[in-house]
């Protein structure tokens, strides 16, 4: 898990993609032309664009799929969800 801080270390256009894959994770209904132009602006490419948001969606898709079917996790694993994300 990343801490709050971390986009102080961070180029803006990697920070810009951070919160980028932020959105397409907590509000993907949200995300607009004018977003992917912004990253844009920041210095990302299409290609940089186009991955950040097929790993987020691929990791928020399996995800779901292995709470969906009740996977265990492994033992170094721990959960993130608070408790008033469970049920959502």
């Amino acid at each position: 898990m990343l801490g709050p801080d971390v986009r102080d270390v961070l180029e803006p256009k990697f920070a810009a993609l951070l919160d980028y894959a932020l959105r397409v994770t907590k509000a993907p209904m949200t995300c607009e032309e004018a977003h992917v132009n912004g990253l844009r602006d920041a210095g990302a490419t299409d290609d940089e664009i186009h991955a950040t948001v097929q790993v987020a969606a691929y990791f928020n898709y399996i995800n779901r799929v292995a709470d969906g079917l009740g996977v265990d996790l492994e033992p170094w694993m721990e959960r993130s969800n608070s408790e008033d994300e469970k049920g959502a």
